[in-house]
């Protein structure tokens, strides 16, 4: 089973970890747990968490806590992503700040995920005051991983965005603002929120909302110039079939 999961063929290793949640055995921890710290390919990352939740708690937990810890980037995120799996809400402590601030990307973006859903009620504020610090954070993907996980802490993040949204940092400042945007209307696509945030960080609140008044006076200006040459052009015709009809 340890060579299986090992071997060079993707659809091997998928299978074999798919077979071994399928006949959970504790014999199983350690090897699946040493798998998922140097498993290339998500899918089978992702099978070899699975069949991790189909062990006992009792005896996965403890070893996930310590593979918390790992030097290896990856052992962390996937102890996190495991832990999600599980979904044990009593190892809440185990998300500590340093994770929320991971120097890796993937470690940090997997413990956002996890601290928003595993975050004890009335303490969703201090959680959003401590994400918010990551504002700015990364590429568009890590960007979009925090903003998602702000938004899902709900309407206790306003007061921290607002804060966030004056930064003297565009950057963050930007990022502060399209949050807040996807968070009043999920169904704004994130590329579209940002681009109107910069835009108003750019610009500064009057001049971006001053700006938008105009584009939406021109856009009503020429959606008024068809109707109003329809118009003319109608008129003109029935002077014509009035004056052919006065010969």
């Amino acid at each position: 089973m340890t060579n299986a999961l090992g071997a060079e063929d993707l659809s091997v290793r998928l299978q074999t970890a798919l077979a071994v949640g399928s006949n959970p055995d504790p014999v199983f921890l350690e090897t699946l747990v040493e798998r998922c710290a140097v498993e290339p390919d998500f899918f089978v990352r992702d099978m070899l968490s699975w069949a991790l939740t189909r062990l006992p708690p009792e005896a996965t937990l403890p070893r996930i806590r310590h593979e918390l810890a790992s030097e290896r980037t990856q052992a962390r995120s996937q102890a996190l992503h495991t832990l999600s799996k599980i979904g044990d809400k009593s190892t809440w402590a185990w998300v500590t700040r340093d994770m929320l601030r991971d120097a890796d990307d993937e470690v940090a973006r997997t413990a956002w995920r996890v601290a928003v859903v595993f975050v004890p009620e009335g303490e969703e504020k201090d959680l959003a005051d401590e994400l918010v610090q990551q504002l700015g954070r990364g590429d568009r993907t890590v960007q979009l991983s925090l903003s998602r996980a702000l938004a899902d802490l709900g309407d206790v993040i306003r007061s921290a965005l607002e804060r966030a949204a004056e930064s003297s940092d565009p950057a963050v400042a930007a990022h502060a603002r399209a949050t807040e945007l996807l968070r009043q209307n999920p169904e704004t696509g994130f590329d579209v929120a940002l681009a109107e945030a910069k835009r108003m960080v750019a610009l500064g609140p009057e001049r971006a909302a001053a700006a938008a008044a105009a584009s939406a006076g021109t856009e009503t200006s020429e959606a008024a110039e068809p109707a109003e040459t329809t118009e003319s052009m109608e008129t003109a015709e029935a002077a014509e079939a009035s004056e052919g009809g006065d010969c």
